[in-house]
This record gives C-alpha cells, structure tokens and sequence, in this order.
C-alpha cells in the first residue's frame, strides 16, 4: 500500500524505486526505474509510487471536512481555529475541521459536549443549500472523467476509471491528480482518494491518509494488507457483530482469513459469507451511477417544540420552497405530496395526498402540506411537535409538472410568479426575494 511517497506506513524502498509514479503537483507520469523520490520534472515530493499504479482504476473519492472546509473557503478568518458545523441547544455536530478533531470532536456528538471540548471552536449553522450545490458542482466534475459515478452521499462517490486511459490520454491514477487538483483549484476545498481494484478496497483506502490523501491498495498485496486491520475495517460490521466476533474470539481480519468460508457461513449465516470475502479483499459489486430518487424532501429540527398551526406553518413555507428548488433542479415533479412530523417523544407521523397533476410549485407543494398539517393537528390536540417535513413521491419527469388546468385558472399565473422569483433568485442569491409568509 502507498499513498505520496514518503507516507506509507511499510516503506519499501526496493519497490518504490522499481514502481510506476506520478506526481500529485504537475501530473507528470513515470514509468522508468529510479531511485529518486522527488519528481523529475517539478522536483516535488509529493509522489504516487506503486507497482500496480497504472493497472488500477476504481477509486473512492472523499471531501475533507466538506462542510467546515466550505465554510473556511467562504470565510478566510475562519482558516486556522476550530470550526465545527451544527447549533442549537440540542442539536449535534455535523461536521468540524481537523483542528476541533485534535480536540476530540467528531460528527453526530451532541452540541454541548463538543463545545466542553474545544470551547474556542468557532460554530457555524449549517447551510445545507450551499454545501449540495457544491457538491452537485464536485459531481459534475467528476463525470467530465467518467460516466460511472456512483454517489454515496453529498461529499463522497465512487468512480470506475476503467477503459479511459485512450480518452484521457494517461491511465486512471493520472486522471484522478488532475481531477483532483481541479476540484482544489475550482472549488477552493481539498479532497482525499483511495484507489484500488474494488470498491470495498478503494474506500478503505481513502481514509488512510487524510487530509489530502491519495493511497493505493495493489491486488497483489490485498491480503496481506488487511490481515492486520480489526473487522470493524469490514463495511457493515457494527459493534454488536464486533462483540460477537470477539466473543467467539475473533479480532482482526486475518483471523477471518483463516478460517474457511463454509464454516463462517455456519457460523453466521449470510453475513459469513461477506465476511470470507471482504476479509480476502473480493468484492464484485459494481459501479453503478446514481439511481433515480424515488422522494425528494426537506425537513427541520426545532430548537424548541411547537404545538401550534400558526408556528408549524412558517417553517412548512420555508420546507415547501427548498424541496421545490430541489425537484427543479432535479427537472423532475411529484406526484404524492407527503407530510412528515416528529413529536417531542421521538414518535414519528406521516400523512399523504395524490395529486391530480406533478408539481414542482412551492405554492402547491405548501397549500396541500398546510391541509395535511391541520388535520393532522386536529387529530391529535395538544401534541408538541420537535420536527417537520415536506416532500413529493411518485416522481416524473419535470416535463409534466404544473400544466394549465381549467378548474383553477389562477395556477398559470402562480406558475408564472414563481419562475419570475426563481430567476431573481439565481441572478441575486436565494435572499433576494421572499414571499410575505415567509418573513
């Protein structure tokens, strides 16, 4: 396994000077023996080494810190103190930067632990509108490389780089550097890579040596590598199997690998079998690109619970624009408009309408949500309310969305008003117009 050169935890010098390079600061390609761990062209240090370099092209691409970073880009004050994403009194740490995780500070920690820990970090209510546009602007990116992007969440995906090289010009590796310092450049954040021959592998790899991180896992070299790793390393191996895999004393993956496929299916029924082959580094699964959404929606926490319609509704506005934003976006409409509320005791309710047309109007999207919202009310009085949602299912093609109809003749106009203070919005920022409700 390597990452630049220098930073593999087993350095082996011998195969470093017979391997394949490139260099993470010009691009520039090896593919000649050499002893040098400096760059020939730029003399940098930071080196791609590795004897299977050019070989390899299923890569997991990871954004560091995403939405502290986005935030530090934003605001350069913000550059060298601790930054962590989240807010309100009970809420819980989105993300921080690397600097609040020296202090112990980690994603989905409640809000007054982390401050008790780094009482000087610096906390940002997130923005999620503006942390998905840039992630829709690195995904974009990444398809300019390959059709084959399978997102895993906002700020992560995989990518199969197989069969590019004639299109590039330069095997996956190199493709993956420029890639790389594209995003750097354009977007101003920094992103980490693990590239291997599977997708288990290049995730694993990609958290080795982050931030900045570009590691490389060989097939030749798969087993040997995870021997020493604990299962946890394995994608789907929750603390409770851990237990129970410690308690039959089982603690790192080369244990796993010795113990014979049939009997860890015995043993464990279906996971057995995912543990033989993870734990052998053999995952066959494909990339695949991102499928179609089958619901699009937004929802709220609040800092204190509401029990009112009038309190319900403001939030409801604000819900119904986001998810309309998102489904125009997306160029796709609704069919279904679905109401979702929490109650302070953690009970989770929903309610349901079908539509005659799909919608992608924040007005209709709203005017049934606030129906949904009062007989859901009336039904339970008295009930407080610590969350709400909207959305639409049934998706369809943004082609369809909101035609003329003639038993609402004003629906054109509102179609019309809304487009109208869309592109304001677009040419503007998102708080250049709102509407009365709203404010």
């Amino acid at each position: 396994m390597t990452g630049s050169a220098g930073s593999s935890p087993k350095p082996d010098t011998e195969r470093a000077a017979a391997a394949h390079s490139v260099c993470r600061d010009c691009g520039t390609r090896s593919e000649v023996l050499t002893d040098s761990r400096r760059c020939r062209v730029c003399k940098s240090p930071r080196l791609i080494i590795h004897d299977e370099l050019f070989q390899l092209g299923v890569a997991h691409i990871d954004c560091d810190a995403f939405y502290a970073a986005i935030e530090k880009r934003d605001n350069p004050d913000l550059q060298d103190k601790p930054v962590i994403i989240g807010g309100g009194r009970r809420g819980v740490v989105s993300t921080c930067c690397y600097i609040a995780r020296i202090k112990g500070v980690h994603s989905a920690m409640p809000m007054f632990q982390a401050k008790k820990l780094c009482p000087e970090a610096v906390i940002v209510r997130p923005d999620m509108e503006k942390y998905q546009k840039v992630g829709y602007q690195i995904r974009d990116m990444m398809r300019a490389y390959t059709p084959l992007v399978e997102p895993l969440s906002i700020d992560e995906a995989f990518l199969d780089l197989r069969g590019t090289e004639r299109l590039h010009g330069g095997p996956p590796a190199q493709s993956l550097v420029e890639l790389v310092k594209r995003i750097e450049k354009d977007i101003g954040i920094t992103v980490s890579v693990g590239l291997s021959h599977n997708k288990f592998l290049a995730k694993l790899a990609s958290d080795l040596d982050k931030p900045r991180g570009f590691s490389v896992i060989g097939e030749a070299e798969t087993v040997s590598f995870l021997a020493d790793l604990p299962v946890g390393a394995i994608y789907g191996i929750g603390k409770s199997m851990q237990k129970k895999l410690a308690r039959d004393g089982i603690r790192s993956i080369g244990q796993l690998q010795k113990i014979d496929e049939r009997d860890l299916v015995a043993r464990y029924d279906s996971i057995g079998l995912r543990l033989a082959r993870l734990s052998r580094g053999q995952d066959k699964r494909k990339i695949v690109p991102q499928s179609v959404a089958k619901s699009i929606s937004s929802e709220t926490t609040f800092n204190e619970d509401l029990d009112t319609l009038a309190a319900l509704e403001k939030h409801l506005w604000a819900l119904s624009e986001r998810t309309a934003d998102r489904c125009k976006r997306k160029n796709m409409a609704g069919t279904t408009i679905i109401l979702k509320v929490k109650t302070s005791n953690f009970t989770t309710l929903t309610r349901n309408r079908a539509l005659a047309d799909p919608t992608q109007l924040a007005d209709t999207i709203f005017s049934v949500g606030k129906i949904l919202l009062a007989q859901l009310l009336s039904d339970k009085p008295g009930t407080k309310y610590r969350l709400i949602g909207i959305g639409v299912s049934g998706l369809v093609d943004g082609a369809h969305a909101d035609p003329p109809d003639l038993a609402d003749p004003d629906k054109t106009r509102r179609k019309a008003a809304e487009k109208a203070m869309d592109d304001l919005r677009d040419k503007f920022g998102r708080s250049a117009i709102k509407k009365g409700r709203s404010l």
